[in-house]
This record gives structure tokens, C-alpha cells and sequence, in this order.
């Protein structure tokens, strides 16, 4: 893997109609952001090969929206995504996603964001870069990680769906 792209799915309704949390629907606004993400990702030359999402109702529909932009993603969805901890996404990403260059893995909060800080300290972001990595990780937040020189991750970008005309929400 030469890049990852971490995203956190988009704004969802607070109780699905049919019950628990595992089916609650995107919300109108979560849609458009989601969709963005994926403009703005395609629009810096981004194309993730294969999209690990989480299972959920909210996830798989992120990924749809976000899809939109790579018509040619295979789009995986694993059970195991699903409140998954950071260990959790690396043992995904492991089992799907080595022999890919860009992999995208749309999840949960808090290990998608547990995940991407991990990345940032290993890698040695700035501390601008890490100080806004931490302070938030609202939702359809994505963060790119280049692996292209074989060492550590390098972060790349940290984008909020705010910054380029949408919603966001937490």
C-alpha cells in the first residue's frame, strides 16, 4: 500500500427508523457531504483502488456517495469495521488491502480517529498538522497518508468537510 485514506462516515439521522444503531441512515446533509469528500479527494488526484467500509447502514452509504467520484473502487465491506479499533482497521487493512496502492477505509468514530492520530505521531507531522488532528474528527473528515518511500506514513492532508463548503457535524 502506497497510501491510505481514512474517512469518517458521514452525518447520520440520531435513531434508525427500523431500530438499532448498526441501520441508521445518512442524513440529507451527511449525502452532500460524503459526495464532496469524494470530489475534493478526486480533484487533488486521489483514486483509492478499494474502499474498506464498515458494514453499518451510515458507512455503506458514505461509500456510495463517496464512490460516485472512483467508479472503478472495488468497495469491500467487512463486518469488522464496524466500532472497530485502531488494531481492528490495521487487521483489515492487512487482510484486504496490501497488494493495493490506494486503499480508503471508511468507518467509526473514535477508532477512525484514534487511527489517523496514530498515523500522524508515527509519521511525524508538523504540529499544526497534528494540533488540528486532534482538536476534532467530525464527521466525513478524511485524512491522507502517503507510504510511497517505504518508511513511516507521511500525512499528507487532513480535510474537513467545513473547510470545502459542506455541512460537517459531529
Amino acid at each position: 500500500m502506497e497510501r491510505l485514506i481514512l474517512m469518517r462516515h458521514g452525518k447520520a439521522e440520531r435513531h434508525a427508523q427500523t431500530g438499532g444503531d448498526f441501520e441508521r441512515a445518512l442524513a440529507p446533509s451527511g449525502r452532500e457531504d460524503a459526495a464532496r469528500m469524494g470530489q475534493v479527494l478526486a480533484g487533488l488526484a486521489y483514486a483509492p483502488e478499494l474502499l474498506l467500509v464498515s458494514s453499518a447502514r451510515r458507512t455503506r452509504e458514505t461509500a456510495e456517495q463517496v464512490a460516485t467520484s472512483f467508479p472503478t473502487a472495488k468497495v469491500e465491506h467487512l463486518r469488522d469495521l464496524y466500532h472497530a479499533d485502531p488494531e481492528e482497521i490495521v487487521q483489515a487493512l492487512e487482510d484486504h488491502g496490501d497488494a493495493v496502492g490506494t486503499v480508503m477505509v471508511i468507518g467509526h468514530n473514535p477508532g477512525m480517529h484514534e487511527m489517523a492520530l496514530r498515523l500522524a505521531l508515527t509519521g511525524g507531522a508538523s504540529p499544526i498538522q497534528t494540533n488540528k488532528l486532534r482538536s476534532r474528527f467530525p464527521t466525513s473528515t478524511v485524512v491522507v497518508f502517503n507510504w510511497g518511500s517505504g518508511g513511516p506514513p507521511v500525512l499528507e492532508h487532513v480535510l474537513f468537510a467545513s473547510e470545502h463548503g459542506g455541512a460537517g457535524g459531529e
